[in-house]
This record gives C-alpha cells, sequence and structure tokens, in this order.
C-alpha cells in the first residue's frame, strides 16, 4: 500500500485502539476508588479526550510515509495508586485492563471480520481495515508487555518492588518511549546503511502480532 492509502486504512483502528486501551485504565482505576481520570474529564470513550497531537497523529502519520510502519500513543491516562484500596493488586489489574481490552477489541475485530466475509471479498478496503485493525490490537497487546516504563507492565512492576527498588526503575520513564523509537524504528531504518539487516519491531512486534490475527480467525474459521 501506499503511503496515504496506509493512513486511510490504519487511521480510524489506531484511534479506537488507542482509546480504549486507554479509558479501560480509567474505568478499572475508577471502580478501584481512584477519581483521578474523572477529575481530569478521561473517563469516557471520547476519542478528543485521549489523543496526543503528536503521538496519536502526527507521528503516525510521518512514520506511514517514510518508513512505511505506525507507532504512536495516547495521552498517559493519570492514576493515583495512593487512591486504591489495594494499591499493589489493584496496580496491576490496572495496568493489564489496557491490554485485555486490546485482546476483547481483536476479538470482536475478527468476528466482525467473519460476520461480513462475503461484502468484505467485493470491498478488499474493508477486509484490509478490519485485518490491520486486529493486527494493530496485538501489536499494542505485545509491546505493553515489555517491561520498560511507562508500559503497562512497568506499572505492575513498580507497584510489587519495595519502594527503595520501584523509584529507581520508575525513574527512568521519561526516557521510555525514546527507547522504543530508537529500538523499534530508528535501529530498522539505520541499520541497512551499516551493512546489517536488523528488524527488532518485525520479530518482537509485527510478526507475532500477524500470527496472533491467524491463529485468531483460524479459530474462527478463517484460514
Amino acid at each position: 500500500m501506499g503511503g496515504l492509502l496506509l493512513i486511510a486504512v490504519l487511521a480510524l483502528p489506531i484511534v479506537i485502539a488507542i482509546t480504549f486501551h486507554e479509558a479501560a485504565h480509567g474505568y478499572v482505576a475508577y471502580a478501584f476508588g481512584d477519581d483521578s481520570a474523572e477529575r481530569e474529564g478521561r473517563l469516557t470513550l471520547n476519542p478528543l479526550s485521549h489523543i496526543d497531537p503528536w503521538g496519536t497523529l502526527l507521528l503516525p502519520a510521518v512514520l506511514l510515509l517514510t518508513l512505511g510502519i505506525a507507532f504512536g500513543y495516547a495521552k498517559a491516562m493519570p492514576v493515583d495508586m495512593n487512591k486504591l484500596g489495594n494499591p499493589k493488586r489493584d496496580m496491576a489489574l490496572v495496568a493489564a485492563a489496557g491490554p485485555l481490552t486490546n485482546v476483547a477489541l481483536a476479538i470482536l475485530i475478527a468476528l466482525l471480520f467473519v460476520a461480513t466475509g462475503a461484502v468484505a471479498e467485493n470491498h478488499p478496503l474493508w477486509q484490509a481495515t478490519l485485518h490491520a485493525s486486529i493486527v494493530l490490537n496485538f501489536i499494542l497487546v505485545i509491546l505493553n508487555l515489555i517491561p520498560l516504563p511507562p508500559l503497562d507492565a512497568s506499572k505492575a512492576i513498580t507497584a510489587s518492588l519495595p519502594r527503595v527498588f520501584s523509584g529507581a526503575y520508575s525513574r527512568a520513564e521519561p526516557y521510555g518511549y525514546l527507547i522504543v523509537v530508537v529500538f523499534f524504528l530508528l535501529i530498522p531504518y539505520a541499520s541497512p546503511v551499516l551493512g546489517y539487516a536488523v528488524d527488532p519491531a518485525g520479530y518482537f512486534l509485527i510478526r507475532p502480532a500477524y500470527k496472533l490475527t491467524d491463529a485468531l480467525l483460524l479459530i474462527f474459521g478463517v484460514s
């Protein structure tokens, strides 16, 4: 696909996947006693409340047009662990809510993919959008399992560590997205210049996401 067509196919799936992911954190935190998201107007499925102009819109568009890959993020959901009833347990559940929501979205979209199969055969753009939506949700799941602040797995780890270690661990948060961008985007882009073919994004994110998508669709009878 060309860059503009990729944007047309992936724009809505990216916004939906990220919006539901972030909203899930807020709703679960609220259920356990933290009203931080509600007070900041983030306890909603309105994408405008979660979109970061750079991370959700401009960065993915630039990457799609230049490198043909998508990466983005939303505004961080405000969560105050001290307001949670059982901070360590509840924080782990709040962190898990985002990836689990993306799994649920992938399943729902797969059901839609199957239900509209006859129509999709004559509308390849629709079929491509649904398939890309499933892949994107699985990419978000895999990405957030990386124990690097501020990704979701790190939130559960921070909550479970003794205070003396959790503080040092969480201080890496300002550099987390930079590390992700360098490792998954810049290295594969720059490596051919150095005579190597290194593709950590493809190996650790994209290929596993496609395999999970194929496995999910196979469960529903799509080979």
